[in-house]
């Protein structure tokens, strides 16, 4: 499978390449990658690059890389995917922290949720969040999702679950 190219004003949404492996590496060092498993050494974080990128062969969707117009830089990734042992498919979101708060996740979101639901008919997804990540919690809120409980997210132990929908999203 090869991803669709998905664009908003400021970005493109597109496969994840090895153009995307400083990303990855300096994400993946970061204490923020508490929330996805890390921090990691380089090694790893190029596998978990690996695994994202192969989810898309896999289940036939997944993640994909932003990329700012402006300058080309990757800057972090946003999409659908489904590991193996969790209730259900989720998107899955994070950006490097130098690009917080300038509006470039919620742009994300919206497109792929519009993909989600538009392309791939999907009528319901969540994402599953720690209850200390406060930025993907807000972020889940913006772009229309509510509490629905929590489910038990191997490695990560219990956590909250926010859905979305298309009419919410």
């Amino acid at each position: 499978m090869i991803p669709p190219v998905l664009s908003t004003e400021r970005l493109m949404l597109r496969g994840l390449s090895l153009a995307d492996e400083s990303l990855f590496r300096d994400f993946y060092e970061s204490d923020h990658s508490r929330f996805y498993g890390g921090p990691v050494g380089a090694e790893e974080s190029w596998r978990k690059m690996a695994m994202y990128a192969g989810h898309w062969a896999l289940r036939g969707y997944g993640p994909f890389a932003l990329e700012r117009l402006d300058t080309g830089e990757s800057i972090g990734i946003c999409g659908p995917w489904y590991p193996d042992g969790w209730p259900e498919a989720e998107i899955t979101y994070f950006l490097r922290e130098d690009q917080g708060g300038k509006g470039y996740a919620s742009e994300a979101l919206r497109t792929v949720l519009d993909w989600v639901f538009c392309t791939l008919g999907w009528t319901t997804v969540m994402s599953a969040i720690r209850a200390d990540n406060h930025a993907s919690l807000a972020l889940a809120k913006r772009g229309g999702a509510v509490s629905d409980g929590q489910a038990l997210i191997v490695p990560h132990g219990l956590m909250d679950i926010y859905r979305y929908t298309p009419e919410a999203a």
